[in-house]
């Protein structure tokens, strides 16, 4: 698509928000918002060699949010955009205002604007052809099977892409928009056979496809299904362990999604009445940053117009803040962190992480290892994201990894779990690594491995 024409589609977009504030507004409206989507994804899934399946779908619609003056909103959403169908949208959502429980801590953000996050849309995503997305997925997976002989299946490869043109206008003249695109590839690849069968991801990010590299993913996967093979279950231990960085990340979007001012105000979150105090050690940091270069969520501003930014979620080991949106910001006297975040036009906006980054350290992965002396390094966990009590933070889920002997990767291990609670690991955070990488999981996570100074290991 060129840059003349993705103008032209952003101003459509920007037009028909700014006539559904309008008509909000005439239907009885004190103050509204709309929110324009236009976006298409395509999605391939490959195995043996053959496409399993090849979808494009596209999203095009609009949400518009009608506030009185007496503290009440409505949301209304839909897919036409002429005339008619804007001033069908905006009247339904002043109606839905007009029978909903007041709250006076709804409204419109006190600041609206845009950050400079430079271009987010690739000039030559829309090069590229099903043909060559597909060879991608089939690239990945050839590279994940002829790795080594040991390599027995490699299942769920897939290649997906999306692109959208995002456009905002409220009432108190904001107006904007803009063009992503994104795209990522993974592949599972299996060691072995049997009850010997082991696993292992490889994944890639990027703004266009010509930034994945198909060979380096498949070989990721491969290479860590066969560090893998013939693991067996380590003997019951407190040790300290190291979180490689796949299992940071998700460790690290479980904390993010906690940090909202929304969970806390619900009495959702373990971090509730902690502000200011430490909850980590020093050797741990945690950013929101929707500004972040490489991050897919990055954006200029947030899905209810507030400029986005850094914010310090923990420094130093301390909690310095939680995420607000305007509403929950409003609620406490504080001001809005640019963390409003919507699935789709279809919803109102409510509070979300953007890029989660981890602080890195100094010290490289064979560093942390050895620090570690005898321990377990870890390199999947599964069933994480169901398994933290969201108000006591504590955890035991399933696990693989390595055996760490004097500060040597060992044997592969298989059937233990970890267990402890989300304050306990974060205060036992010896150190960050310094190698960092964007991973897809939780959301957009940027994170380092981890060693954790001591977990309960429970194996046979």
């Amino acid at each position: 698509m060129s840059a003349e024409r993705e103008r032209v589609e952003a101003g459509a977009l920007e037009r028909a928000a700014a006539q559904a504030v309008e008509r909000a507004l005439e239907a009885g409206a004190a103050q509204a918002d709309a929110y324009c989507e236009d976006g298409s994804e395509c999605t391939v899934r490959v195995y043996e060699g053959t496409v399993e399946s090849l979808t494009e779908a596209g999203s095009h619609g609009i949400g518009v949010r009608a506030l009185t003056g007496d503290g009440r909103s409505g949301y209304a959403y839909g897919s036409d955009l002429g005339e008619r169908g804007l001033a069908a949208i905006a009247g339904a959502a002043h109606e839905s205002a007009t029978v909903t429980d007041r709250d006076q801590s709804v409204g419109l953000p006190d600041e609206c604007g845009r950050a400079d996050v430079g271009e987010l849309s690739s000039p030559d995503f829309g090069s590229w052809s099903a043909e060559r997305k597909v060879n991608i997925a089939l690239a990945v997976e050839r590279a994940a099977r002829e790795r080594d002989p040991l390599v027995s299946n490699v299942e769920d490869t897939v290649y997906s892409d999306g692109k959208a043109t995002i456009a905002l206008a409220n009432s108190a003249g904001f107006c904007g928009s803009f063009q992503r695109t994104q795209c990522y590839a993974y592949s599972y690849a299996f060691a072995g056979t049997g009850s010997d069968l082991m696993t292992g991801v490889g994944v890639a990010t990027g703004r266009d496809p010509g930034d994945l590299d198909a060979e380096a993913i498949g070989h990721e996967a491969a290479d860590r299904a066969l560090q893998l093979h013939g693991a067996e279950q380590p003997s019951s231990r407190r040790c300290p362990v190291v979180l490689d960085s796949f299992v940071a990340a998700h460790f690290a979007a479980i904390v993010g999604s906690r940090l909202s001012a929304e969970a806390v105000q619900r009495g959702r979150s373990l971090f509730a009445g902690k502000e200011g105090e430490p909850v980590a050690s020093k050797a741990f940091g945690l950013l929101d940053d929707g500004t972040a270069h490489g991050g897919l969520a990055t954006q200029p501003f947030d899905d209810e117009g507030s400029p986005t930014r850094g914010t310090e979620l923990v420094q130093g080991g301390n909690l310095k803040t939680y995420l607000f949106d305007s509403r929950s910001a409003r609620r406490v006297g504080r001001e809005s962190t640019g963390s409003a975040k919507r699935g789709s036009y279809r919803a109102a906006p409510g509070v979300g992480c953007s890029n989660l980054i981890v602080e890195t350290g100094d010290r490289g992965l064979d560093d942390l290892i050895a620090s570690a002396g005898d321990g377990v390094y870890v390199t999947a966990v599964k069933g994480l994201h169901s398994g933290v009590n969201a108000i006591t933070g504590q955890f035991s889920v399933g696990a693989t990894g390595r055996l760490i002997e004097g500060g040597v990767l060992g044997r592969p291990l298989r059937g233990f779990t970890i267990a402890s609670d989300l304050l306990s690991m974060l205060a036992g955070v010896e150190a960050a690594g310094n190698e960092a990488r964007w991973l897809p999981f939780g959301g957009s996570v940027r994170s380092a491995p981890l060693l954790i100074a001591e977990m309960a290991v429970a194996g046979s």
